[in-house]
């Protein structure tokens, strides 16, 4: 390797890969610097508070990075910048990441699932602590939401560059608070929080897990909107839906604009998937395109991410993209890397848990209205996540004909697409079933 900006900049795309989340890259990594690498050992630089939550919570994730990198493990030492005399290198125009022009209001595919989402996070950006203050976002993950929140900063910095901008998460604004109130430095934390003309938060709902994290958020937010500072959250969920949210936070988060990202139609994944791949330089053929919109309907980070694999499919082998190389492509993206034995177990039991039946009973012969419902859905998810076919899913239905299969899909397609309560269930179950915490 040729130096250690050659070695950071591969090591940094590992990190991005295993975050699969912009938004803490962005807060955790970004400022992070390869100082040493001496055959056994990388120095990298960080702030005291950065230090200790990344030793902490990243430590394996950061030495799964080097060893995809270098082929063995090393040594990890993380130092304060300010220990060293050599300044840090100077970041020249030139050198902005792709990733921070590809989170842009010009690069969001805007569709019927999200316009009045897009459009009021663009009016938000062109008025900052004007309108739509604060601006809630919520939906399903994958379907834009952090897209926004990156594309408002960079709307912002864009006309106004000394605006001073925290992006942050509701992990990020945990761990802050933890810090101050060990180390006694809650006053450190409240600066942090407060002094800013635009305050950012991905996955907000996550701040519900401690009281002292909601409290402090709490006279965060009545600050800045005391003061005119704009704040946009993003959620999974609803204000009401978050689950032990303090009742004054729920009502401050409703008193602005609500806004909701839905799963994209066809035409919308289509134009997302044709775009990514005019970002990306490459040529994607028609049947291809429409193969991937098809099989990828519910989250939009696995369509790009289908799009990119079939990139670095086609660069590295130095073939045609075709059907075969997209079924490749999405082969792993569709099962999260479960085996899919357990992916469809998982959703089955997942499915049972949603309408309150047992697992024996979705698989079993019964017919009665509410079995025959959830049979029908688990079907239909085991049908979207994996590439599996009829006589094959049959076999997880005490082999039934395919018949039943074929119309349980024919029938429940069209509900998902039509009953938002219902594609909200549908998705639920897909997320749950992927998530390898929840066993």
């Amino acid at each position: 390797m040729d130096s250690l900006k050659e070695m950071w900049n591969l090591v940094s795309n590992e990190i991005r890969k295993l975050l699969d989340s912009d938004v803490i890259y962005e807060v955790w990594f970004a400022s992070l610097n390869l100082i040493n690498y001496d055959g056994e050992t990388v120095t990298l630089s960080a702030s005291e508070f950065k230090k200790n939550t990344i030793e902490k919570k990243f430590g394996d994730l950061l030495q799964e990075a080097f060893r995809a990198v270098l082929g063995f493990d090393v040594n990890i030492v993380i130092v304060d910048p300010d220990s060293f005399a050599e300044p840090e290198p100077e970041v020249k125009p030139a050198e902005v990441t792709k990733s921070a022009e590809e989170f842009t209001f010009e690069n969001f595919v805007v569709g019927e699932s999200n316009r009045f989402a897009y459009n009021a996070a663009l009016k938000v950006a062109q008025n900052p602590g004007v309108v739509y203050n604060p601006l809630f976002i919520w939906g399903s993950s994958g379907l834009g939401k952090t897209h926004l929140l990156c594309a408002i900063k960079e709307e912002i910095l864009a006309h106004n560059p000394d605006t001073k901008i925290n992006l942050l998460s509701g992990e990020d604004i945990i761990n802050m608070v933890v810090y101050g109130i060990r180390e006694d430095k809650m006053k450190s934390v409240h600066e942090k929080l407060r002094n800013c003309d635009v305050m950012l938060v991905d996955d907000i709902q996550f701040i519900s897990r401690t009281q002292s994290t909601q409290e402090e958020f709490f006279h965060a937010f009545n600050t800045m909107k005391a003061d005119n500072k704009q704040i946009v959250l993003v959620s999974d969920s609803t204000p009401k839906d978050i689950p032990v949210l303090d009742e004054r936070l729920r009502t401050r988060f409703e008193q602005g604009l609500i806004a909701d990202i839905q799963a994209p139609d066809f035409e919308t994944r289509l134009a997302i998937v044709q775009r990514k791949a005019a970002y990306l330089g490459m040529s994607l053929p028609q049947d291809v395109a429409e193969f991937i919109t098809n099989k990828i309907k519910t989250n939009i980070r696995q369509l790009e991410g289908a799009v990119k694999k079939i990139h670095a499919l086609s660069s590295l082998e130095d073939s045609p993209i075709n059907i075969a190389m997209a079924q490749n492509a999405i082969k792993d993206l569709a099962s999260e890397g479960l085996p899919v034995n357990e992916l469809v177990n998982k959703i089955i039991a997942e499915t049972a848990r949603t309408y309150g039946i047992s697992v024996d009973d979705i698989v079993s012969k019964r017919k009665d209205n509410k079995t025959v419902k959830a049979r029908q859905i688990a079907i239909y998810c085991i049908r979207e996540c994996t590439e599996l076919t009829q006589q094959e899913i049959c076999e997880y239905f005490g082999g039934r004909d395919r018949t039943t299969i074929h119309y349980a899909l024919e029938k429940t397609g069209p509900m998902v697409e039509k009953d938002s309560s219902l594609r909200r269930n549908v998705e639920d179950i897909i997320k749950n079933a992927k998530n390898p915490s929840v066993r």
